[in-house]
């Protein structure tokens, strides 16, 4: 097996784990006292037609995900059917959902839109563009709403235990500067020995050789879209609405469970709990939001831990039902072009 192989092979494990642990672990703190009762009892409360429409929210949401992916498309001359970009960005949804793969739902997305056209390095970084624009809205989102709304409000007993707690971490902050001092002694011994000199220096020089590519990616990404500022405003115009559309949805079925804080609350906590869960540290985010989400809304909006994981498991439900096409597409085929046999041997330029 090659370096790079072992190495996938590796991460991959690792993000597995993440879920797994963290599954084991939800399921023996469920297990103490009454929570496992008052999670059930919070199910119980949702109106199947509340979720159905959060769910058709999420799905409505998906295809203006695609349209607006589809304009970034058109704006590199690559046109492609509508339709073909939907079905594409529900492949790539089932699998950043449901597939344990080394392989993420945007690299296969951009790998299959390469068979829809000759611009096969322009229609690959379109998906990434479209991907940090997403990212980039989501921020906005989260700090505008805190900004405007939440900044300064009176906390809950519970959060102001949390930020009692982290003033004292604050007050004893000579242990974190001599904690700081006792890794820089580690790192300066380690520089003493030429093997560990030689593993320092490889992890330097892959960091900065993988900085330097990012820095390319961004140039040409630059290039390609500053003569189209009309199009990246509208993508930018229709990120904010469609999450803003989805976050509405969620916040119905926040209702339902009994949540009655102010729908400002639900912008921040769910964009911060996008945002962290964007990095790959687990298969699709899972675990990661969800306990997110719990802390957020259980330290900083006095929501009962139980609700809060009932509201995070019902994101992560929609996330996976919004799924299911992709899986049917992939099935089908219907994600590749009609002469994809005939060209199928071209590779990415």
């Amino acid at each position: 097996m090659s370096k790079t192989k072992k190495s996938k092979s590796i991460f991959l494990f690792g993000r597995i784990a993440v879920v797994i642990g963290g599954i084991i672990w939800a399921i023996l703190w469920l297990s103490k006292g009454q929570r496992w009762d008052n999670l059930t009892q919070a199910f119980l409360q949702i109106n199947i037609w509340v979720f159905a429409l959060a769910l058709g929210i999420f799905l409505v949401g998906q295809i203006i995900v695609a349209f607006r992916w589809w304009l970034l498309l058109r704006s590199q001359s690559i046109i492609i059917p509508f339709w073909s970009a939907v079905r594409l960005l529900f492949l790539g949804l089932f699998y950043n959902n449901f597939m344990p793969s080394s392989v993420g739902g945007d690299l296969l997305r951009a790998w299959y839109v390469t068979k829809h056209t000759n611009k096969r390095f322009e229609a690959a970084l379109c998906v990434f563009v479209d991907r940090i624009i997403g990212l980039f809205g989501t921020l906005i989102i989260a700090a505008f709403f805190y900004l405007l709304f939440l900044r300064g409000e009176t906390l809950p007993i519970s959060a102001q235990k949390n930020a009692g707690f982290l003033n004292s971490v604050a007050e004893h902050k000579i242990v974190l500067i001599w904690l700081f001092g006792f890794i820089v002694i580690i790192l300066c011994g380690l520089l003493l020995y030429r093997k560990s000199r030689a593993i320092l220096k490889k992890i330097c020089l892959n960091v900065i050789n993988q900085a330097l590519r990012t820095v390319e990616k961004l140039k040409k990404t630059a290039f390609l879209y500053y003569k189209s500022p009309l199009t990246l405003l509208i993508a930018f115009g229709l990120t904010i609405f469609l999450q803003l559309m989805a976050i509405t949805g969620f916040w119905f079925v926040g209702r339902d469970l009994g949540i009655t804080v102010s729908i400002q609350y639900y912008y921040v906590f769910f964009t911060l709990s996008w945002t962290l869960g964007a990095v790959p540290v687990s298969i699709g985010g899972a675990v990661i939001m969800e306990g997110i989400l719990v802390f957020l809304f259980s330290t900083f909006a006095g929501v009962g831990q139980e609700a809060a994981l009932a509201l995070a498991l019902c994101q992560r439900i929609v996330w996976m039902l919004a799924s299911l096409p992709g899986a049917v597409i992939h099935l089908l085929g219907a994600h590749l072009p009609k002469d994809f046999f005939i060209d199928s041997e071209n590779s990415i330029e």
